[in-house]
């Protein structure tokens, strides 16, 4: 493999590896992914890598991944040298610069959708892909609001399978969910209401969309009375709600062996 030696750390080709933080992403969709799980996922990809920015210990150890790509640039650094690039302390030995890939078009997302509300969280955000691509459900529906699949933080924690995933940023909800509809959907809405579906009752159709809400609010009533059915977790007394991944998971698991 050629690398290419870093003389100088603020050569305009590495101020991305500074500049983009937790869910930033310049005008060309570039985003940053580290740490080797998340690096060597995206890798087996087709998403385009523009540089890699590296020890020799990761470049020795995984030069199978690298040598069938077409990669710009591989920096060749020290864990020292990348600290001063990046600007903060780090605790793995690589990092990516890649190009989100486009959006999937909304008539083009799979038979079984995990959709999010308004949401808060970048971890979040990266756990529900994880658990989405973990259990087939290969379409991920989000508010132009919420943090990025593809940002740096959600990528890290779904472990780079965020890139598994047909992904579609909405702008309107209530348009989204009537469109969904047309399209043959049965929206659920993960909701805690007096009128609520237990989960473990639920009859699960073939294409469905889970909605999931923010992590404090909830579900709108405006919006709760879009969809189709709402559905709730069956829970001990006194427990008011799981944390917005953990529930998603819980649902997309019971909804897929439903249906």
């Amino acid at each position: 493999m050629k690398y290419k030696i870093i003389n100088n750390i603020n050569t305009p080709e590495l101020a991305i590896y500074h500049h983009l933080r937790d869910n930033a992403f310049s005008a060309d969709k570039s985003f940053i992914a580290d740490s080797p799980k998340v690096v060597n996922m995206l890798l087996s990809c087709d998403i385009e890598i523009k540089s890699i920015l590296a020890t020799k210990e990761y470049y020795d150890e995984f030069s199978h991944l690298l040598e069938s790509k077409k990669i710009g640039n591989l920096f060749l650094t020290t864990k020292e040298e990348m600290k001063s690039i990046v600007g903060h302390k780090i605790h793995h030995n690589c990092m990516l610069h890649g190009i989100r890939p486009d959006e999937t078009p909304l008539e083009e997302l799979g038979e079984n959708i995990l959709m999010l509300d308004a949401i808060s969280s970048s971890e979040n955000v990266g756990s529900i892909a994880r658990s989405a691509a973990a259990l087939g459900v290969d379409s991920y529906l989000l508010p132009r609001q919420a943090p990025h699949p593809y940002g740096r933080r959600a990528l890290r924690v779904s472990m780079g399978y965020a890139s598994k995933l047909k992904i579609h940023i909405y702008e309107d909800i209530s348009e989204t969910i009537e469109r969904l509809k047309k399209n043959g959907y049965r929206v659920y809405a993960a909701e805690v209401t007096p009128d609520a579906t237990p989960l473990l009752q639920v009859k699960s159709t073939r294409k469905w969309a889970l909605l999931m809400g923010h992590e404090g609010l909830g579900i709108s009533e405006e919006i709760l009375s879009l969809c189709d059915e709402v559905l709730s977790i069956e829970m001990a007394e006194g427990v008011k709600s799981f944390n917005v991944g953990v529930a998603a998971s819980i649902m997309m698991y019971q909804l897929l062996s439903r249906s």
